[in-house]
């Protein structure tokens, strides 16, 4: 089989876009959640609390009529992605329109706002508001749709919507076309614009985190004293490539993705399976010829729910035994839903490159009915390691699991 590694990855994330002001932030144990004071005025919204980036900015130079299509979303993953086209030295390549490259992207929705124009239809039997770009922002996979035309990209278009893990499956089944030499290369990842709209659905379910006056303290996955999570917003591309494209083109590779499993639970809609969570993991080391007890550390999904943080424990510590060092970033940007899987795999490999994994902060009581594993915490720690676990669970039962290899 051919081999896939990473030669490119963008990001735009509420700790930074460069891994080192993210490093930073992470070593610094502050978390980028605030009060959302302007959601004082939705009536009956439990949670004020949200992690979304306050610094982004659509480039001047992005053409209009390209932007007519693109909500917040789309621009970000499209920020994201010419990044990591420009580092994998890709943006002036021929392989990129050539078909040999495609796409492989997820988000849980389009641009929400968007959404109204449409349904004033139902609701007050207008058109007013509606214009030939309404869908095109709205629409699930307008992420992945704008990335190919802004580039021109002619390969394949894989649109992963699937809740928390469209980015994961964006890394995911890119990495099976390159495997399988369906494609040399892909763009690859999730994003998800911060809207109060998903934070309502959470709310309505009770999961959101109520610490509204102490947003530093909250999200807590793991711990026995959680209140819930808190959403945030961002986007993450990576450029994957068959290792042979990449040699021949000079490319700087920055690490391999060895592994990947997903399936789904087949018996809930928002209820965690731990076994099921277990078998994508299984499946993950299977495909990496991996032994469980390689894998140096694993980034937990960790949402800070009871539910989700001791079903996911649970399984990590029946695949990779007691022990295994394991924390969640989403207590520091919350949980990013499409783009989570994408931002976390890239936080994760750079953490294996620089032997510093972040602790989980505000983790101070591990619930006891969590997996026994070793949960980082305080200061981080120092692992030295050729082989990372990175996982993430969504509604409909979707369970993804990565391996990720240190390039050496």
């Amino acid at each position: 089989m051919r081999r896939v590694v990473i030669t490119g990855i963008g990001a735009v994330s509420a700790l930074g876009n460069e891994w080192s002001s993210v490093e930073a932030a992470l070593r610094a144990g502050r978390n980028r959640v605030r009060r959302i004071d302007e959601w004082d005025s939705v009536d009956g919204l439990n949670t004020r609390l949200g992690a979304p980036v306050t610094d982004f900015e659509v480039p001047e130079y992005y053409p209009r009529k390209k932007l007519r299509s693109m909500g917040r979303v789309s621009t970000m993953a499209v920020s994201a992605s010419e990044r990591a086209l420009e580092q994998a030295g890709l943006l002036e390549h021929p392989s990129l329109t050539n078909g040999s490259t495609g796409v492989s992207y997820g988000s849980c929705m389009g641009t929400p706002h968007d959404v109204l124009p449409l349904a004033r239809v139902l609701t007050d039997n207008t058109t007013l508001g509606l214009t030939g770009s309404t869908y095109l922002r709205s629409m699930t996979h307008t992420a992945t749709v704008n990335i190919g035309l802004f580039f021109n990209i002619t390969g394949r278009m894989v649109t992963t919507t699937s809740a928390c893990t469209s980015g994961s499956q964006g890394l995911g089944y890119a990495y099976e076309a390159i495997k399988y030499g369906m494609q040399d290369a892909m763009v690859a990842g999730g994003a998800e614009e911060f809207c109060v709209t998903p934070v309502a659905v959470f709310d309505t379910l009770f999961a959101t985190s109520t610490a509204n006056d102490n947003p530093e303290s909250t999200p807590k996955p793991f711990d026995r004293d959680r209140d819930g999570l808190v959403l945030g917003e961002g986007a993450c591309s990576f450029v994957l490539e068959e290792l042979e494209h990449a040699r021949e083109r000079g490319a700087v590779i920055l690490g391999e993705i060895v592994g990947f499993g997903t399936n789904s639970d087949g018996t809930h809609v928002t209820e965690p399976n731990a076994n099921t969570m277990a078998l994508a993991m299984t499946g993950a080391l299977r495909d990496a010829g991996v032994h469980p007890d390689q894998i140096g550390y694993v980034n937990a999904h960790g949402t800070a729910t009871a539910k989700g943080d001791v079903a996911e424990t649970r399984a990590t510590e029946k695949v990779l035994g007691r022990g295994k060092p394991v924390s969640s970033l989403k207590s520091y940007i919350g949980h990013t839903l499409g783009a989570c899987g994408a931002l976390e795999a890239w936080m994760t490999l750079e953490m294996m490159r620089t032997g510093w994994f972040a602790p989980t902060i505000n983790l101070d009581n591990v619930d006891p009915d969590c997996g026994k594993l070793d949960y980082i915490t305080g200061a981080g720690r120092t692992l030295d390691c050729d082989y990372v676990m990175t996982n993430n669970f969504a509604f409909g039962g979707i369970n993804t699991s990565l391996v990720l290899k240190r390039w050496n």
